[in-house]
């Protein structure tokens, strides 16, 4: 099952979309328009539809009347035509979400997550971090630097999800330490110092001015989102 169908004619728009929402540990199928979309639901099936109104051909109104005469799936739409009518015509046809553009790809990618959740009953457990250019998957425990996928090891992993978990924090290098290797660790805090160290020398751009990871002098780091 794909985990999205983003009907979009703009293939600038639509590229950028699927990229993000694939970077968040969603599936997408792209179609350029209702037709396309409405043939490609015969065989297939997805969670969730995301729409463009203004398409060539059939519009995205006329698609979400077609879908909710025989699907009962999620469906948000976004679409430049912010108007009030526009809206409310949307709702009566049994859209979900009406989102104008330019959208928030954060935001979009959040309201997927709750209507996937609330529509097939999943307790929502966000799974996939998002961090600036980086993407953490707590299941898979992967992580992807600009939706490259990179190498950590047990800590470095663990040591970057305490940071994404923490955005704009200083942590103590004794928080650090406790909460990765544990306070009765045999293991001496310097060993945290390596661990940013090497953990630096794969996210940062220049690991030697480091942004992401920032020391606070005679305290700790400070994770930022870039």
């Amino acid at each position: 099952m794909t985990d999205i169908l983003l009907v979009e004619d703009n293939a600038e728009i639509s590229g950028l979309l699927k990229a993000f929402l694939e970077r968040d540990g969603f599936s997408v199928c792209p179609a350029v328009s209702g037709e396309a979309a409405l043939e490609f639901l015969q065989d297939h099936t997805v969670k969730i539809l995301i729409l463009d109104i203004m398409l060539p051909g059939m519009d995205g109104f006329a698609v979400c009347r077609a879908i909710r005469q025989r699907q009962n799936m999620p469906v948000l739409i976004m679409s430049a035509r912010s108007g009030r009518e526009d809206k409310l015509i949307g709702y009566e046809l049994g859209a979900d979400d009406y989102m104008e553009k330019p959208v928030d790809p954060e935001i979009l990618a959040a309201k997927v997550r709750a209507l996937i959740a609330r529509a097939y009953g999943i307790t929502q457990e966000q799974s996939i971090i998002t961090s600036g250019a980086l993407s953490i998957d707590t299941d898979s425990r992967k992580v992807y630097l600009s939706g490259n996928p990179m190498e950590l090891n047990v800590k470095e992993y663990d040591l970057l999800l305490l940071f994404a978990k923490n955005p704009g924090k200083t942590l103590t290098k004794a928080f650090l330490f406790g909460q990765i290797w544990g306070m009765d660790s045999f293991s001496e805090e310097q060993t945290l110092t390596v661990h940013v160290k090497m953990l630096r020398s794969k996210i940062e751009e220049n690991p030697k001015t480091p942004r992401r990871i920032v020391t606070v002098w005679g305290v700790g780091y400070r994770y930022e989102e870039i």
